[in-house]
């Protein structure tokens, strides 16, 4: 900044950065929109939409002034979405499961994360692209890519990382809600098994909801909790990450200081502590939580906008491969806890 920079009121400082990022902010908001009317009236998965439509207006990211405002929502619209999730978890819901449910979230979490990165190396990728993804599946599908990416460090592949973890845990976390009742059927799960076991495998929260109230209402309450437990865990999943990756986000600031815990994390915990004395009145965590949505799929098209068909399309097949063998891993021992009947100690 220079000096003549510096002596400048603060508020027109704003104001003119206000309006250097306002278009490209508008854009993706105008996407949100038109996403989520389509997925409200016709169905479908809302991010997905919102990161093809973003796709296809990609050369607004080339230059312009557009740029400004599709990273501003890329960053920090972003990591404000992630934030103003805690609202949606009280400390006394965690409570209430007991220690099998827990145990279950726990091991399914940490054991998929880990063998993501054993298998990005056996398929010869990036161990980044294993513990993205094995993260996303293990948590809360695309809002974890989301927010574990954002602690990542950045290099030339981490945005395509990011849209091939969204688009692949989408789709099978949409495949997951239609496929899984059934299977709840044919093992022949009790409503307490098939909470336990919708809420610990399927990778989104909408997807969890919709399968466990497919079933029953027992099911779809406690396929929620469980959920709600899973997206807890994106707390120590991101301190861990941060930890794993400090010193490569030091060498991307120039050795600057990285702090331990990210702003928009400690955001999340104290919203879930708040949330859990009963202080946010229910019409406005309701708000918060809608506010959330709206700000991770305005993020989710602003990724979109970033990364071109022709980018994704050099990755090839074995990010799908990875995706799916980590779901099925999941699937399988989450079906083992409860078989043994570790979940419901």
């Amino acid at each position: 900044m220079s000096s003549l920079e510096a002596t400048r009121p603060p508020l027109p400082r704003l104001l003119e950065a206000f309006q250097h990022k306002m278009p490209g902010v508008l854009i993706c908001i105008t996407i949100a929109l038109a996403t989520t009317f389509i997925a409200d009236h016709y169905g479908g998965p809302t991010l997905l939409y919102a990161l093809l439509f973003g796709m296809t207006l990609h050369f607004l990211s080339e230059e312009g002034r557009c740029l400004a405002g599709v990273e501003f929502a890329a960053k920090t619209i972003l990591r404000l979405g992630v934030a103003l999730l805690g609202v949606r978890i009280t400390i006394e819901q965690v409570a209430e499961l007991g220690i099998g449910p827990v145990l279950t979230v726990v091991c399914g979490v940490a054991f998929t994360i880990a063998f993501g990165a054993v298998m990005a190396r056996l398929l010869r990728l990036d161990r980044d692209m294993g513990l993205l993804t094995g993260g996303s599946v293990a948590i809360c599908g695309a809002s974890a890519a989301l927010a574990l990416s954002a602690v990542m460090p950045r290099h030339a592949t981490h945005e395509r990382n990011t849209i091939m973890t969204v688009v692949g845990v989408t789709t099978l976390s949409t495949m997951a809600m239609v496929t899984y009742p059934l299977l709840v059927g044919v093992l022949g799960l009790s409503d307490s098994d098939a909470g336990v076991f919708l809420g610990g495998t399927i990778h989104d929260v909408a997807q969890v909801v919709g399968a466990g109230y497919m079933i029953s209402e027992g099911t779809g309450d406690v396929s929620t909790l469980v959920k709600l437990l899973r997206v807890a865990m994106l707390v120590p999943a991101v301190m861990v990450f941060m930890f794993l990756f400090r010193r490569n986000r030091q060498e991307e600031t120039d050795g600057r200081k990285v702090p331990m815990l990210p702003s928009f994390l400690v955001a999340f915990v104290v919203l879930v502590i708040i949330n859990s004395f009963g202080l946010i009145p229910p019409l406005v965590a309701e708000g918060f939580t809608d506010l959330s949505r709206w700000c991770l799929v305005t993020a989710i098209a602003a990724l979109g906008i970033k990364t071109s068909f022709q980018k994704l399309a050099v990755v090839g097949w074995k990010p799908v491969i990875l995706m799916v063998a980590e779901t099925l891993f999941l699937l399988l021992l989450v079906l083992v806890f409860i078989h043994f009947d570790l979940a419901s100690l």
